[in-house]
């Protein structure tokens, strides 16, 4: 090899180490010019640096034009094309090399292995085998048993293991690690065991892939034993634990680990800090994790996308969400993880606007979502109740094709039944090819939400008759729909068969969902005995539940109970001062009502008051009781009243006694008559029929007609092209016809469109 040779092979390594093909092919000129005949040694390096930087084009000429290839040329080309996944050209340059040896197979076996092709992958290993012993080496054992285990093939991993130990190659660690990583990996950790036991030498790497395996199968303490026993430990044994540990709920101890990590010295990476980390939301250790955080400040990892993201989660599941957004907008680069982690978090503290928004910032900047990210701002939107943004997500999942993710589906079922839209969720279930615990317990809760037990039951049936296992959010579904059908018998039936057989203790929400069973249906009595045979006290929301009932069935001395209760384990909470002056009030004790309003003065406890919202255009519009701040006042009011005429023809009478003011009839049926949802309800109506004029309106009855019928005109083929769009796609069953219209307000980017098409009653 001359000098020249060995100098551009430098140059050319560096400029596969910088991923800087413009000065690879700079050199590759220079090269053509100052050498009338390169060395066979230097192509060989071009053809590796071009099949580096992923050029493959590149990297055939250069073979193509080598006078005399030798097998290491063969081979470098035939790498290239393995490790980029072109199978057929692999294929083909396979059979052209004249002498194939070991490295040969090995690419052929790892680029099929690699590009998922299992058969074609096991195909070149039987014909090697018969080609005979002498080209099999550790490679080709390695590549075969991680293929196994990506594709969870138990039987041809044994047969892997049984010609190990036919060729000899047991005694190799580089063989020995994969094997008891192969095992463990397909939950077979006591075949791991015993392979590891059975080998004579053992390294770091093949104890790091045992306690790696021990803690995926949840023995704890035999990982800890054998790390305990390791002679020499890295910073991978380290982590190793952290991870275990933290996976299997240990999370105080992972701290504790890492805290002896850092007093040894050894090196941490980004790994080992998004494990601790998310030990650290586990527990929410807040304080904890933010000196981890200032610690990981000092190090290189500061700006690590990995590690950032990790903080963005713990701050959010420590409740700390203005730290979660400083970490997450001081971040130079985001990815779909970071964007999801923040996403996530405002859906987990409540913020679910808040969820929508940065979805919508995610998209702007470029980065497409997952099944996660998808799922997770549709369960936000379900939380909001906001059925036309949680349609227009539902239309981006059939347009992306993440539809076909568990996770998607499962929020579109719990999003249409959030929102009332039973036909919806129930028509998302059915259209699901797979269905887990949680698309049977989405849908049991829409229905029991629905207020349709009957169905909640049956679908519970259906669920235990196909086998699964249900939850306490099942049950809580399933007891909540006994209670608003008054089936007290059947929800004590569900109640006892999730403790004696599905071994669910049962959790605050259960026990209340048993209160109010019992108090809804007028069983006071029996619902305080049941109480006082709890494991502990109902929480506020318990003791609210059985004070609303005794204001229903005008129980004051249950009342008075529940609400003295409520006052000991929340004394500012305003909820017990108002239940029971309901109840005062409904039995004409306006003296006791009088008493409790002091009551409440004196110890500062004020309620909020209540209010109802709708969302028209992307504006939400708040009303209050008897609020007249709405531009909208006279026409809400007029439309109130109309819808009053209506319902007192029908032989609607207000009870008075929700009213607790001492006033006349008059005035009670006004505040009646003023609630914000009734105001709410009005504004929506006075919406729907106003919009029916808009253009006729906003052009005027004698001018500008002729552009009114020609925007008309124009809405009216747009409409139709939606119809026709419609039918085929739901011709072929690709999408119903509802998909169409939900796809309509992404692809036209414009809400007025659809609004329009609708209000005309093109479209449903």
């Amino acid at each position: 090899m001359t000098m020249s040779s060995n100098y551009y092979c430098a140059l050319l390594k560096l400029s596969s180490q910088t991923r800087n093909q413009t000065q690879a092919k700079k050199l590759h000129c220079h090269i053509i010019k100052t050498l009338t005949d390169p060395e066979t040694f230097l192509s060989n390096n071009l053809i590796i640096t071009y099949g580096k930087l992923g050029n493959i084009e590149y990297a055939r000429h250069v073979f193509d034009q080598m006078l005399q290839p030798n097998l290491f040329s063969w081979n470098t080309i035939l790498s290239a094309y393995s490790k980029r996944g072109h199978l057929l050209e692999m294929q083909e340059l396979f059979d052209r090399i004249p002498n194939q040896d070991g490295v040969s197979w090995n690419s052929l076996i790892s680029g099929y292995a690699s590009y998922g092709s299992l058969v074609e992958a096991v195909k070149v290993y039987r014909r090697m085998l018969k080609e005979g012993p002498v080209n099999l080496n550790r490679i080709t054992f390695s590549t075969m048993l991680i293929l196994s285990s990506n594709k969870g093939c138990v039987d041809l991993g044994r047969q892997i293991h049984g010609h190990i130990v036919k060729f000899g190659f047991l005694s190799y660690v580089f063989v020995g690690s994969p094997l008891v990583d192969m095992y463990s990996k397909l939950g077979l950790v006591y075949d791991a065991k015993r392979v590891f036991d059975e080998m004579t030498e053992r390294n770091v790497v093949m104890y790091n892939t045992m306690i790696t395996g021990l803690l995926r199968s949840g023995m704890v303490e035999d990982s800890r034993w054998l790390f305990q026993g390791m002679k020499e430990r890295d910073s991978v044994s380290w982590t190793t634990m952290i991870t275990g540990l933290t996976q299997n709920g240990l999370g105080r101890e992972a701290i504790e680990m890492f805290r002896e990590m850092r007093l040894e010295g050894l090196d941490m990476d980004q790994f080992t800090f998004g494990s601790v980390l998310t030990a650290c939301g586990g527990l929410l250790a807040l304080e904890g994790g933010k000196q981890i955080h200032a610690y990981i400040f000092r190090t290189d990892y500061k700006d690590n996308i990995f590690v950032s993201s990790a903080l963005v989660d713990m701050y959010c599941k420590c409740k700390s969400i203005k730290s979660a957004e400083t970490v997450f907008m001081r971040m130079n680069f985001k990815n779909v993880v970071s964007w999801t982690a923040m996403l996530v978090g405002y859906g987990q503290n409540g913020y679910s606007e808040e969820a929508v928004r940065i979805f919508r910032d995610m998209q702007r900047n470029g980065i497409e979502p997952d099944d996660f990210t998808l799922g997770s701002v549709i369960s936000s939107c379900a939380n909001l109740a906001s059925l036309e943004e949680g349609a227009q997500f539902h239309a981006h999942a059939l347009v992306s094709g993440l539809i076909s993710f568990i996770t998607v589906s499962n929020a579109l079922v719990t999003l249409y039944g959030k929102c009332g839209s039973i036909e919806d969720s129930n028509r998302m279930f059915n259209d699901m090819k797979f269905r887990d615990e949680v698309s049977w317990t989405a849908l049991v809760s829409a229905y029991s939400q629905f207020g349709d037990a009957n169905e909640t039951i049956d679908l519970f049936e259906k669920m235990l008759a196909q086998g699964l296992k249900p939850d306490g959010v099942t049950f809580i579904g399933v007891l909540s729909a006994c209670s608003r059908a008054g089936l007290v018998e059947k929800g004590r039936h569900y109640f006892e068969s999730m403790i004696k057989e599905h071994g669910i203790t049962p959790l605050p929400d259960h026990y209340t969902c048993m209160i109010d069973l019992l108090s809804r249906s007028g069983r006071l009595e029996e619902a305080k005995t049941f109480i006082n045979k709890m494991p502990f006290h109902p929480d506020a929301i318990g003791w609210s539940t059985l004070l609303s009932s005794c204001r229903f069935h005008g129980n004051m001395e249950v009342g008075k109970w529940a609400a003295e209760s409520l006052l000991e384990l929340e004394p500012q909470n305003p909820a017990s001062y108002i239940l029971l002056s309901s109840i005062y009030a409904a039995n004409g004790k306006w003296d006791n009502v009088a008493q409790l309003r002091r009551g409440m003065r004196v110890k500062g406890v004020r309620k909020e008051p209540g209010c109802s919202w709708i969302k028209y255009k992307n504006i939400v519009h708040i009303f209050s009781a008897d609020d007249k701040s709405s531009p909208f006042s006279d026409r809400i009011y007029s439309e109130l009243e109309k819808l009053y005429c209506k319902m007192r023809v029908e032989g609607y009478v207000p009870d008075m006694s929700y009213v607790l003011h001492d006033v006349d009839k008059s005035e009670k049926m006004k505040m009646l008559n003023h609630h914000s949802e009734k105001l709410a309800i009005a504004f929506g109506k006075h919406l729907r029929f106003g919009e029916r004029e808009r253009l006729k309106d906003d052009k005027g009855e004698n001018e500008g007609g002729e552009e009114a019928d020609r925007e008309a005109e124009s809405l009216e083929k747009e409409g139709q092209k939606i119809l026709q769009l419609a039918e085929i796609l739901k011709w072929k069953g690709v999408a119903s016809h509802d998909d169409v219209v939900q796809y309509a307000q992404i692809k036209w980017q414009t809400q007025k469109l659809v609004d329009d098409v609708k209000i005309r009653g093109w479209i449903a």
